[in-house]
């Protein structure tokens, strides 16, 4: 993670609170010495953790100066003396930082269901704000929960003559499902954007990346993904319909995807990594719904950490999802191994379990109904996913 770039006006800082193991990195701030434009999106689960709720009320002013974050409790499920403790978070965050607490956004990330150690976060909290000597790899390893890697990613682009980063950091491996795809991301900007741009930006990119992956289609009550731009890079705002706004766009969507990649290759217990293209759907939504059947469907993914070209399971995943189809202009392929054409196997099911020894596995299947598109990301299923989850609390 060398290469990650830290935008300018960007400060970090990451440390041990003991929240869940003694020694390990578990609480990270982000500060910007200017004052940001923020945009952010949230889980749509009905159970929201106290850390969301706060984080959406606050997010309606479009400012923010820092985010506080945790790993090991997901300060969910725990009432009014959740919502305290987020208060209290960003109080004490806010005294060290020198700004205001409305300025300070907080997220957690862990169990549901238990009242954070404030003893032990607090002070941590305190420390990181008053150090900031850090760096974005330091703060990606600190919101890791099952994650057996840091995931981070970042892009440089000229906008209006002047050299703008965009980087970002994330967090998920398990409970990994779309609107918003279970995990955490924190993307930071040295451009100036206009607000309405800058949410815009996000959005699309959230569409394209975080919300076309799943591992095991559980949705979280924590997902967050936060972008601040501080405009310390000297660009003219960026406004919308622009040359520049396309450009930051891309580059936002660039980062975003790289970090669904990361997240689907660092499933629970994954071993392979897997694309699922659907093309020549009826329309958009229904290349989402035949991509998500089959990313989702435990047959397909444990055929895939079985090196099995069960092709019938993925057709079968595509029948099911609701997605407008024709049966005998169906074709599949796996790793460009074309398993099936007109709806009739080809006879390469040895050919393509071959292919499948890849570290990452390419299902296209194409529909044969209209001219839309959609890629989805997942990952296969081991024994090692039960292990990690009924051993998650102990």
């Amino acid at each position: 993670m060398s290469d990650i770039v830290a935008p300018k006006g960007f400060r970090f800082k990451a440390v041990s609170a003991a929240i869940k193991k003694p020694g390990r990195l578990d609480v990270a701030v982000i500060f910007s010495e200017l004052p940001t434009v923020a945009a952010a999106v949230f889980t749509t689960n009905k159970v929201k953790a106290a850390p969301v709720l706060d984080g959406i009320k606050k997010i309606r002013s479009g400012a923010a100066r820092a985010i506080v974050v945790n790993s090991g409790n997901a300060n969910a499920c725990t009432g009014p003396r959740g919502l305290a403790d987020v208060k209290a978070t960003a109080q004490a965050a806010a005294e060290a930082l020198g700004v205001k607490p409305s300025e300070v956004l907080v997220s957690s990330t862990g169990v549901i269901g238990l009242p954070l150690p404030m003893d032990r976060l607090l002070p941590g909290v305190k420390a990181a704000a008053s150090a900031l000597d850090g760096t974005l790899d330091d703060v990606a390893r600190a919101i890791m929960t099952t994650d057996t890697f840091a995931k981070a990613a970042s892009r440089t682009v000229k906008l209006g003559g002047k050299k703008v980063t965009i980087s970002g950091l994330a967090k998920g491996s398990g409970m990994i499902a779309p609107n918003m795809a279970t995990m955490l991301a924190f993307i930071v900007t040295d451009a100036a954007v206009e607000a309405a741009m800058l949410s815009d930006a996000l959005k699309n990119a959230v569409k394209y990346s975080f919300n076309r992956i799943t591992v095991d289609g559980d949705r979280s009550t924590n997902d967050t993904a936060v972008i601040l731009a501080n405009g310390a890079a000297g660009n003219a705002a960026i406004q919308p319909g622009t040359p520049d706004a396309e450009k930051f766009m891309k580059a936002v969507g660039e980062v975003t995807y790289e970090l669904s990649r990361m997240i689907a290759k660092d499933g629970e217990g994954a071993t392979k990594l897997i694309e699922v293209c659907v093309k020549c759907a009826r329309n958009e939504r229904d290349a989402v719904r035949a991509a998500m059947s089959i990313a989702n469907s435990p047959l397909v993914k444990t055929a895939v950490y079985g090196l099995d070209a069960n092709w019938g399971r993925i057709v079968c995943a595509a029948g099911y999802s609701g997605a407008a189809l024709t049966e005998d202009k169906i074709s599949v392929f796996i790793n460009r191994v074309k398993i099936v054409s007109g709806g009739l196997a080809t006879g390469k099911d040895a050919q393509a379990a071959k292919a499948m020894e890849a570290d990452e596995v390419n299902i296209t299947i194409d529909l044969g109904v209209g001219e839309a598109e959609a890629r989805v990301l997942t990952c296969d299923l081991t024994e090692k996913y039960i292990k990690i989850n009924a051993e998650y609390r102990t």
